[in-house]
C-alpha cells in the first residue's frame, strides 16, 4: 500500500516537479493528470503525462479533464496516454473507465480525423482571432502578405471551414486557440 503521506505532502506543496521522484518511490497502478495544472506549472497536463511515459514507458495514464477538446485527446492518444475521460463523467463509468486501463486497454474515444495546424498555422489563427489583419500579421511574425495568406487558405482546408470567422469559432472549439 502506498505511503499517502508523501503523495499528502506534494499535493499541499503544489510541486508539479516532485511528481517523478515521488512516482520512483511509490508503487502506482494508474497515475490520474488533468489538463489544467492550474497555478502549479506553465505547462499543462499532457506535458507532464509524456515527461511520466519518458521515465516510465509502461505507465497507465488516464487524464481526467474539464478540458474535453479533440485537440488535446488527439495529442493525448499520441503521446500514449491510456485513458481521457470529462470530469463529468458519472463515477461508475469512471471506475469501468480506471478497471480497464489499470487492466491494460485504451479508453479514448474515438475522434473524428483531425489534420493538425502547424505551429506557425496555430499563431496565425490565434492573431486573426484577436482581431489582428493580415498585413499585421504578416509584420508580426517577418513574412510576406502572401505567405500569411497561404497559411491562411490551409488553415481554412484542415478546418474545412470558408471564412475567418468560422476559422477563428471552429478553432476555439476544437481548443487550437484561446477566446
Amino acid at each position: 500500500m502506498a505511503d499517502y503521506t508523501e503523495i499528502d505532502r506534494l499535493v499541499s506543496m503544489q510541486d508539479i516537479n516532485a511528481v517523478i521522484p515521488l512516482l520512483k518511490k511509490q508503487c502506482f497502478d494508474i497515475v490520474m493528470i488533468d489538463i489544467n495544472l492550474g497555478g502549479l506549472s506553465e505547462d499543462n497536463g499532457l506535458i507532464l503525462a509524456q515527461n511520466v511515459l519518458r521515465e516510465f514507458t509502461s505507465a497507465k495514464i488516464l487524464i481526467l479533464t474539464g478540458y474535453d477538446l479533440p485537440v488535446y485527446r488527439h495529442e493525448a492518444e499520441k503521446i500514449g496516454v491510456k485513458g481521457f475521460v470529462n470530469k463529468s463523467v458519472d463515477p461508475a463509468r469512471l471506475v469501468e473507465v480506471l478497471c480497464r486501463v489499470h487492466a491494460g486497454s485504451s479508453v479514448l474515444e474515438k475522434i473524428e480525423y483531425l489534420e493538425e495546424l502547424t505551429e506557425t498555422e496555430k499563431t496565425i489563427l490565434q492573431l486573426l482571432g484577436d482581431g489582428v489583419k493580415r498585413k499585421d500579421i504578416a509584420g508580426q511574425l517577418y513574412i510576406s502578405e502572401r505567405t500569411v495568406s497561404n497559411h491562411v487558405q490551409h488553415i481554412f482546408e484542415k478546418l474545412d471551414v470558408s471564412s475567418a470567422l468560422e476559422a477563428v469559432s471552429k478553432g476555439i472549439k476544437l481548443g487550437y486557440i484561446q477566446p
